[in-house]
């Protein structure tokens, strides 16, 4: 997060941040309500009451909108004072420099920026050497709480932390997707849709400087950038289309994967479920906690060594034994607070006496927890974890003392220990290794050992050979006698029948205790003969004969509750051990405050005599009269009783000294009378920290230190190499549990600590999750409003102060943070946090009414005043955002002249448009999507409306400066408001709003006057250019045009090409412009569509009319062919046809004049379909002409008869002379003549036309429909003509040529397409009928074989003669 420097410009900012939330349980005030779109967990469960609050750094929101991979935004991100950041619109195409590679680099720190910007003020030496002081006496209660913790726990459900991302990391990502989008990684197959997913992603997130000054604050991670690219990319493949058999999570999924191999190359595939399992915080063992908080305090490794040792951290009976004496110091310290009355200033004064409750009833739940663990938790060289066995004993107290008792001193008399109430059990390991001697029984016998406990079962080892009696056999056995009895014997197998029992060679008695054969090694011991023989040997025979010896291995674990045993020389008063003897003692531990010295005798499970410790004070001693100056000697004594002991070595008497003084929790500490010179002789080191090891509890002050200790630990924390955002690892959270605890710090003063702390690494640009703020701020306000969120019900004066000033602080510092949401925020990193910064905002202003409301902390501010507050701050937030934003615009610009010309300017406000727009756009996806489904925060939409509307306002400023400037009838502007109004259109907040009605205002008389003019252009342009056609074929304007580019497609002439490309260009523009009124909208669009239909109908006019010119010119003989011309006026009649419904028909398709067009353009078609058909059949009547001058009623059909030499005639192959050359001139082809075939000619004239209507027009269905009306005008003409000589004969040149064309066209025809259904028309039938009953009269007459030949060959299922070279296109 960031906080705006209110110093010299209101739009720089500094470097705050946020924390993202914790996955644990959030332990809430009484009668507290988390904020809206939050809901409440449960208290963090513990196996053993807490007395500290549960501290927020162990509390999880539950189905929390914030997830794992949020992150927010700093101020570092935000652009400095030197001018405006490269990126400070989040996604904006970026400069060409704006790649530039980070400088790379090991940095002691994740975050060097930031801790260089904190400030460091030099210290007086004075103030260093307290500064040490305070470390030293700091981690010395923090060893303490590690190595003996009896009030927290390390939780286990806190959120999963992702390691940071680095900045060397950071320029690897961008060099590995600039080498994927330059096409350098050939082994990821990519589509477009990809490719553009990642081209987005890389110039919109990765090439952000705020991303880059995120990761240089360490507050982002590998796994937040592929969140950010999932969030990206989900909307992309959802507006993909369906493909069958492929899902869009397929998709997705498959993207994501791409992405993992480009960021982490061939691995990535494979490291991908590392993201979603990462690496978790464990709970740490001991040694991991006591190296952390080295780092922590830090203290040395070798000072931790000296105070490892002088505090005997690895006993834990020295461990409970400090906590028992601090127990004792804090109960006369608060003993000694009721009597001077020295007490905290409180709000009220009845709480003087409820602050003593509170103190007696935290040393109290205190003492019961202590009560309530085991007696010890170390365990023996032989306990239950490491054997696998029971830990060997069992401790009953029948009965114990309350928590009551043990705080106010009664029960000490009342409570008295009786024998029975002591029960032991020792486990007793026995190996019988081997025997040694064995010489006077014969070598092959059978030997075996068997091992009895007393009061236990009896063991047999296996057996051996007596010459190598081995065995390394285990016994086990339990007992409840401190000294019992072992028996080992060795036996000979009996051989003979009458032998009933085994022969005992040998025996070994012994009396163990727990510390016998303490080091554990194996043990020869000398076996008696049976029956005690061996002491009564003579002494000749043992000088001759070896002893006989066994090899043992004997443990006897120590229970867990024994803290120190053996033989001691012991005398006492009031009938308790009469007489200094020595005598076998045992002290145990019956419960945490209850120990006892026992007598025990040998084979007894129970003591004789108890000498309960409670109020003794151990010390040493000197020796009375009459005892005896070798033993070393000390004493117990309490009011009425004491007792002697002595031990003999001074080791094993301050042994029992160091155990007993554990044991009574006694403040004085013995010293001896005299002491070795080497132990008179200490270290300075050691000298220097046992001021801090032996400081009383009452001389500390806990809430100053603990202070100290959670800004140090904090400050640790941020600085490691998690993303952590500031919540704390369960190690941390664990032993500030502890400490709050142990030291009673109140939980309102640890938060109020801990909210100052997370606000001041806010503000030097750390990132600090609202969340995390906000559950410190409602402990603390819970707190003060008497709602006992940690069981306390007092409130101090200064508490009452300090929430105060922070609340007032904390109020203006979050108007900031809504302020400058986009930057603080950065494209919602963390998730959530812009809503609960709001949610954090509206219980601060919550709290502005709590002197009304007082303990009310449930009911929620009024909506309207949080409404208006955040309304106030996004009102700022527009200025600062577009002041950003243009200023980046400004310096983006390549054209950045002192005096910019019109398009120019015209062109940064369309930049900057399109930069607004993705701002706005990105605003709504990262921000305020967040919040529209929040019911607590429904006026947020509203308010980010207001938001939007207040920075187009800004924005219209600009773009009014540029349009005045713009030359008058100057089209460009439009493109600015196609963009934004294709933005407006998507926004459902902004569409028809303030902004977007202002701007169509100004655009309407502009548009309006635009097609005003558009009309007038296109009908004069029409008018000139249909005057000027020359009607020329495409291919000719392309010709003409070589190597140049035609600005339009040539399909029908030049005139109505253009003419059509202008209409469709205009409503093309209309569409594209599209106007949000939709009336007016529907006006502009009727008005192009009449316009469309006149320039149109007056184009279908014109061309008619030269067509019809052009086709009345041209001869009717065979050498004719269509008109280039004709082909052009016919393809610019298709196109208008083609464009028509288009162009002309809108949403009032019932407008009879738009109707009018089309049917005009198809009966103008169909007239020119007409006039090309009759044309062309024109040829057809002028041959048929030619043919009837061999009728026999012609006068002169028996000269051409006699001129023409009929079998001469045909003497040649049909249709094989020579014709023209491809190329040649058609007026020098050879022209029939009267005494010529006349099918040949028309059957070339038919086909050469056919292929140039096939070449030239552009609608196939139209030609085809050509071909069917020339077919049928041509069959009804034959039909026609022959039905006229009905009553005469056709002479032979008449039925040969009649018969040539009539098939040969039928074939043509149907090879062009046509249908058979259409060909065998009525007048078809007619003609072939006919010509076949001539055929049959001409075969009975003198020529009958000639006429048969040429029939055959006139045939059009004749072989390749029957076509001449131009047949080949058939």
């Amino acid at each position: 997060m960031i906080e705006v420097s209110s110093e010299e410009d209101e739009s720089e900012t500094e470097t705050d941040y946020f924390y993202q939330p914790d996955s644990r349980g959030l332990c809430l005030p009484p009668g507290y309500v988390l904020p809206p779109g939050r809901r409440a967990a449960d208290n963090r469960s513990a196996s053993h009451t807490h007395l500290a609050p549960v501290s927020p750094l162990s509390q999880k929101p539950r189905n929390s909108t914030v997830n794992n991979s949020g992150l927010s935004a700093s101020a570092a991100i935000s652009p400095s004072k030197s001018g405006p950041s490269k990126d400070s619109t989040d996604g904006m195409h970026s400069r060409k420099n704006s790649s530039t590679a980070l400088k790379m680099g090991r940095s002691p720190s994740p975050t060097p920026s930031l801790e260089a910007a904190e400030e460091k003020i030099p210290m007086s030496p004075a103030d260093e050497e307290q500064n040490r002081h305070d470390r030293y006496q700091l981690y010395v209660v923090v060893l303490r709480a590690i190595a003996y913790p009896f009030n927290a726990k390390q939780p286990t459900d806190m959120a999963r932390r992702q390691l940071k991302m680095s900045v060397s990391q950071l320029d690897h990502n961008r060099k590995r997707f600039l080498m994927f989008l330059k096409n350098e990684m050939p082994q990821i197959q990519s589509d477009e849709a990809f490719f553009n997913a990642v081209n987005h992603y890389n110039d919109t997130f990765l090439k952000s400087s705020r991303i880059e000054k995120l990761v240089k604050c360490g507050g982002i991670s590998a796994h937040d950038f592929r969140e950010v690219f999932k969030k990206m990319i989900e909307k992309r493949v959802a507006s993909l289309p369906d493909i069958e058999g492929l899902s869009k999570e397929t998709v997705l999924n498959s993207w994501l994967t791409k992405y993992d191999v480009i960021t982490r190359g061939e691995e990535g595939s494979k490291m991908a479920t590392r993201l979603t399992a990462p690496l978790s915080e464990t709970a740490l063992g001991k040694e991991e906690l006591y190296n952390m908080f080295q780092g922590v305090l830090g203290i040395k490794r070798y000072e931790h060594q000296q105070l490892y040792s002088l505090m005997q951290l690895d006993s834990a009976d020295e461990q409970s034994s400090v906590i028992r004496k601090e127990l004792n110091a804090r109960k006369q310290y608060a003993e000694g607070l009721a009597k001077t009355k020295k007490l905290p200033k409180f709000l009220h004064k009845g709480m003087d006496q409820m602050f003593m409750e509170e103190i007696n009833s935290q040393i109290q739940m205190l003492m019961h927890n202590l009560d309530c663990l085991p007696v010890s938790s170390a365990r023996g060289a032989m306990s239950s974890s490491a054997t696998g066995r029971p830990s060997g004993f069992s401790t009953v107290l029948r009965t114990k003392k309350t928590p009551n008792a043990l705080l106010d001193g009664t029960g000490e008399q009342d409570v008295r220990l009786c024998k029975s109430d002591i029960a032991l059990s020792f486990y007793v390991e026995v190996t019988v290794v081997e025997v040694q001697n064995l010489k006077n029984v014969n070598g092959g016998k059978i030997v075996f050992c068997t091992m009895e406990l007393e009061g236990d079962k009896r063991l047999q080892t296996d057996h051996a050979e007596a010459n190598k009696p081995q065995w390394d056999t285990l016994g086990e056995f339990t007992t409840s006698q401190p000294l019992p009895v072992l028996k080992v014997r060795l036996f000979t197998e009996a051989t003979q029948f009458y032998q009933l029992d085994d022969k005992e060679l040998g025996r070994v008695v012994l009396t163990i205790n727990p510390n016998f054969n303490s080091n554990k090694t194996q043990q020869w011991f000398d076996m008696e003969e049976p029956g005690g023989g061996g002491g009564k040997k003579k002494k000749e025979e043992q000088d001759t004969v070896e002893q006989l010896k066994v090899k043992l291995k004997i443990l006897m674990d120590r229970p867990q509750n024994i803290k120190n045993c053996g033989y001691l020389w012991s005398q006492g008063k009031d009938q308790l051990w009469a007489k200094l003897k020595k005598r076998f003692m045992v002290l145990i531990q019956v419960s945490q405050y209850t120990f006892a010295l026992c007598y025990y005798r040998k084979k007894k499970s129970e003591p004789s005599d108890i000498l309960q410790l409670d109020g003794f004070t151990v010390d040493y001693s000197e020796p009375k009269e009459g005892q005896s100056p070798k033993l070393f000697y000390f004493n117990a004594v309490k009011e009425g009783q004491s007792a002697d002991f002595a031990a003999e070595n001074e080791n094993e008497r301050t042994g029992w000294i160091t155990a007993l003084v554990r044991a009574t929790g006694q403040s004085y500490r013995p010293e001896p009378p005299t002491r070795v010179k080497s132990q008179q002789i200490k270290s300075s080191d050691s000298a220097k920290f046992t001021q801090f090891i032996n400081a009383s509890v009452e001389t500390i002050d806990h809430h100053v230190m603990f202070r100290k200790l959670q800004s140090l630990t904090l400050n640790y924390r941020l600085s490691d190499t998690y993303c952590s955002l500031g919540w704390l690892s369960p190690a941390q959270v664990f032993l500030l549990d502890e400490y709050c605890a142990r030291y009673g710090v109140r939980g309102c003063h640890r938060h109020l600590c801990y909210l100052q702390d997370l606000m001041d690494k806010a503000r030097v640009g750390y990132l600090i999750d609202p969340t995390l703020i906000h559950y410190s701020f409602a402990f603390c306000a819970s707190h003060i409003h008497g709602n006992r969120p940690d069981a306390i019900g007092t409130v101090t004066v200064d508490e009452k102060e300090r929430f105060e000033n922070l609340k007032e602080s904390l109020r203006e510092y979050l108007e900031k943070q809504v302020t400058n949401f986009r930057y603080c925020f950065p494209f919602g990193r963390p998730e959530g946090s812009l809503k609960a910064t709001v949610s954090l905002l509206e219980r601060v202003i919550r709290e502005a009414h709590t002197e009304v409301l007082m303990k009310d902390v449930v009911t929620p501010a009024p909506p309207e005043e949080v409404c208006k507050v955040v309304k106030k701050c996004l009102e700022g937030s527009a200025l600062v955002n577009y002041t950003k934003i243009s200023d980046y615009a400004e310096v983006e610009d390549p054209l950045n002249t002192d005096e910019p010309t019109p398009r120019q300017r015209l062109e940064r406000v369309i930049r900057l448009a399109e930069l607004c727009c993705e701002v706005l756009t990105q605003n709504d996806e990262y921000h305020a999507e967040e919040m529209r489904n929040s019911q607590a925060f429904c006026w947020f939409e509203g308010a980010m409306a207001e938001h939007s509307e207040m920075f187009w306002s800004m924005f219209l400023v600009d773009m009014n400066a540029a349009l005045e400037v713009q030359p008058p009838d100057s089209w460009d502007s439009f493109e600015l408001f196609q963009v934004l109004n294709n933005w407006l259109q998507t926004s459902n907040m902004l569409r028809n709003g303030k902004f977007h009605t202002q701007m169509c205002d100004l655009f309407a008389p502009q548009l309006i006057r635009y097609v005003d003019l558009m009309e007038t252009s296109i009908a004069q342009s029409t008018q000139k250019d249909f005057d000027k056609e020359k009607w020329i074929t495409p291919d000719e304007r392309r010709n003409q045009h070589k190597g140049e580019t035609l600005g339009v497609e040539p399909r029908g002439a030049i005139a109505s090409d253009n003419l059509i490309h202008k209409l469709c260009a205009l409503q093309d523009f209309m569409h594209d412009i599209n106007w949000p009124d939709l009336e007016f909208r529907d006006h502009l669009d009727q008005r192009l569509k009449l316009l469309a239909a006149d320039m149109v109908e007056q184009a279908v006019r014109k061309t008619k009319t030269h067509f019809d010119n052009h086709i009345a010119k041209g001869g009717t003989g065979t050498g004719y062919l269509i008109p280039n011309s004709i082909c052009v006026m016919i393809n610019c009649l298709l196109d208008c046809d083609d464009k028509a419904d288009k162009l002309t028909r809108g949403r009032q398709d019932s407008n009879q004049y738009h109707a009018q067009v089309p049917e005009l353009i198809r009966t103008t078609l169909g007239e020119c379909k007409v006039a090309v058909a009759e044309k062309l059949d024109l040829i057809l009547e002028s041959t048929l002409s030619s043919l009837a001058r061999y009728d026999e009623s012609n006068v002169l059909s028996s000269v051409f008869t006699f001129t023409t030499n009929i079998k001469s005639k045909f003497s040649l192959p049909a249709f094989s002379k020579p014709q023209a050359k491809p190329g040649q001139d058609q007026s020098q082809k050879q022209q029939p003549t009267a005494g010529q075939d006349l099918a040949q000619p028309y059957m070339t004239f038919v086909r050469k036309n056919q292929q140039k209507l096939h070449e030239l027009l552009i609608d196939e269905d139209y030609v085809l429909e050509i071909f069917i009306l020339w077919y049928k005008k041509l069959m009804k003409m034959v039909s026609s003509w022959l039905c006229e000589r009905a009553s005469q004969q056709l002479h032979i040149f008449q039925l040969i040529t009649l018969s040539t064309i009539l098939k040969k066209t039928y074939k043509s025809f149907l090879l062009e397409g046509v249908m058979e259904s259409e060909l065998e028309s009525g007048d078809y039938e007619a003609a072939k009928k006919r010509l076949t009953c001539e055929e049959t009269t001409a075969l009975m007459s003198e020529n009958a074989s000639f006429i048969t030949e040429r029939m055959n060959d006139s045939d059009g299922g004749g072989g390749a003669d029957d076509y001449d070279e131009d047949d080949d296109d058939y």
